[in-house]
């Protein structure tokens, strides 16, 4: 028996997982590695107080430039 609390999951068909796949590997020859952020640490801390939610979210994260390199070594 499926009420209105159960959520129902609809297949996808085939071509829809071809095309997100290959949609993916597009994405993946098209973007220029040099310009990459690196996700370290994400945190989520979250307090209730009452009707009242506080959520606070660091990101953490290691941007590569290639500028950096050649000012650093003329220090």
């Amino acid at each position: 028996m499926v009420d209105g609390t159960m959520s129902v999951k609809k297949k996808t068909s085939l071509m829809r997982n071809l095309g997100a796949f290959f949609g993916h590997i597009v994405k993946a020859v098209k973007t220029d590695p040099r310009e990459k952020k690196t996700v370290v640490r994400k945190t989520v801390e979250e307090e209730t107080h009452g009707d009242i939610t506080l959520r606070r979210t660091t990101i953490e994260e290691i941007e590569f430039k290639e500028n950096d390199r050649s000012e650093n070594a003329d220090g």
